[in-house]
């Protein structure tokens, strides 16, 4: 009889504790069920999203190939609505698995804005635009696991839609390029080795000119002037090639990951990627049978294949690899240098006023030439753009002499 009060409190206490673990389990299982709704709702929206933006782009291509006269233009944007057609019906096909049916679409204002346009000047007034769109959008699914397979798909959009935009010109593409050639305000390409030294020339020679003006407005010596010259120059030159030098490898590693990938995609789906080939050849203006030729016989050599998918759907080539970082550190810490010596070299035989009179003209004849040699690219007349590169330049120099003379005249 004694014992048992003691075990009716066992009792007790086991019932006790099995409620608090059916209470906790319970609340484990109330806690997974909402992050379950949590990530399905998540999904849901993704999928609303992925389906509008698919869709948005079969009507914009669909109007696109409508007012297109060019046959084999409209068979191209045809074929690219239908595949934005196809993305479309993956989405739409997960919504319906998540039980939601009957999803409305309306198109866009920006498609609809973008269709008018097409209808009212032609496809050639907003390709530019588009083009601009589709490298943006171009790796929209890259981080979407379960939208791996059309990734390649919409890089492969966005090579073909900036194919047809770089050959969409009045006259057709051969006839723009030998305008482009005839006429020297559009040799904008080839210059861009002389752009980057011109450019690279006047950062040094602007940041120290300012530099040592600024330091000699303060009344310090002479051999302070040019040890802070020349220690502007070391230290700006060193950033520069540094970071030309991080510029270019991580565009290198960059391109490698994105051919990698591209070889990856090779292998896996060749019929996909012979595909994008095809529409890229003919948004260059191949004839589709052409094109469709041109694309298999690339495809019998893989590594050919690669090489070229590399060029035209990537716009990389492989044997370069956006160049090599140490020659472009180099030339970065040479051109910096050679800029950033002018405002400099005065103080190594002269002092005072007559040397900062010196630095001024020595750095004001060299900033008249940079604006001669940037006219060249920017379409402006030599004297314009020397005048202004002077004028800029030494206002700049002023602001920072008036600064250091202010500072220099401060007690200690």
């Amino acid at each position: 009889m004694q014992n048992r009060p003691r075990a009716s409190c066992a009792s007790r206490s086991r019932a006790v504790g099995d409620k608090r673990a059916e209470s906790i389990g319970n609340a484990a299982l109330m806690s997974k069920r909402a992050l379950g709704r949590s990530n399905m709702t998540d999904d849901i929206k993704r999928y609303r999203e992925n389906l509008r933006d698919e869709l948005n782009g079969s009507e914009l291509y669909a109007a696109l190939a409508a007012a297109e006269p060019d046959p084999l233009r409209k068979d191209l944007f045809l074929q690219l609505g239908q595949a934005e057609a196809a993305h479309a019906q993956l989405w739409r096909g997960k919504l319906a698995a998540a039980g939601i049916q009957d999803e409305r679409f309306v198109p866009g204002f920006g498609t609809r804005l973008l269709a008018k346009l097409a209808r009212r000047f032609g496809p050639r007034f907003i390709l530019p635009t588009i083009a601009a769109r589709e490298f943006a959008d171009r790796n929209k699914y890259a981080d979407q696991s379960d939208a791996q397979f059309i990734s390649a798909e919409e890089r492969g959009h966005a090579a073909v839609i900036q194919a047809v935009a770089a050959n969409s010109g009045h006259g057709g593409a051969t006839a723009g390029a030998d305008i482009a050639r005839a006429e020297p305000w559009h040799r904008t390409a080839s210059g861009n080795n002389l752009r980057a030294a011109v450019l690279g020339a006047n950062d040094g020679l602007v940041s120290n000119f300012c530099l040592v003006m600024g330091v000699a407005g303060a009344g310090t010596s002479n051999q302070i002037v040019l040890l802070t010259g020349l220690a502007g120059l070391i230290a700006g030159a060193c950033s520069m090639a540094l970071g030309e030098w991080l510029s270019v490898t991580n565009a290198r590693e960059l391109a490698e990951t994105q051919i990698a990938r591209e070889a990856e995609e090779l292998e896996q789906t060749p019929l996909a990627e012979e595909h994008e080939l095809a529409l890229i050849f003919q948004a260059k203006g191949l004839p589709k049978e052409d094109a469709q030729r041109v694309a298999t016989q690339i495809m019998l050599d893989k590594r050919g294949a690669l090489d070229t998918l590399a060029r035209e759907e990537l716009g990389i080539d492989p044997t370069e690899l956006g160049g090599n970082p140490w020659s472009a550190a180099a030339t970065s810490f040479a051109l910096f240098s050679a800029g950033a010596i002018f405002p400099v070299a005065p103080f190594l035989w002269m002092k005072g006023h007559w040397a900062i009179g010196a630095t001024v003209l020595a750095s004001g004849a060299v900033l008249c030439a940079v604006g001669m040699l940037s006219s060249l690219f920017n379409g402006r007349g030599p004297w314009y753009s020397a005048a202004r590169q002077l004028i800029f330049g030494c206002l700049a120099a002023a602001v920072t002499y008036g600064i250091g003379s202010a500072l220099g005249g401060l007690p200690r």
